[in-house]
């Protein structure tokens, strides 16, 4: 059975960083793309930053250029997002996802691309 359990949400202030993990686990996705959404009460999930096998390539939702940068460590086979700068608009529940139908470098940027989702983990930005 194949999980993904997403860690290191929590409370921080306006300006402040976090570091979300997500440990996968039934299956190995080295060779596939890895991904974080986030979801804001009443809204859509939305993308918010996705890697290749590889590392290759990345991908970035615009509101997170520049302040977020999603890694993998395929060995754990583990994928993180570092994020800094984070302001209120970012509070939102953060859901690690990954495939294993995409092949190539390409990442997907659309949520019902992606077969696996982790839980969730809250992130509330506020002073």
């Amino acid at each position: 059975q194949v999980q993904l359990v997403e860690s290191g949400g929590g409370l921080v202030q306006p300006g402040g960083s976090l570091r979300l993990s997500c440990a996968a686990s039934g299956r190995t996705f080295s060779r596939k793309p890895m991904g974080w959404f986030r979801q804001i009460p009443g809204r859509e999930r939305e993308f918010v930053a996705g890697i290749s096998w590889g590392s290759a390539v990345t991908a970035y939702a615009d509101f997170v250029k520049g302040r977020f940068t999603i890694s993998r460590d395929n060995d754990k086979n583990m994928v993180s997002l570092q994020m800094n700068s984070l302001n209120a608009e970012d509070t939102a529940v953060y859901y690690c996802a990954a495939d294993d139908r995409v092949s190539g470098f390409r990442v997907p940027r659309q949520s019902d691309e992606y077969g696996y989702w982790g839980q969730g983990t809250q992130v509330t930005v506020s002073s």
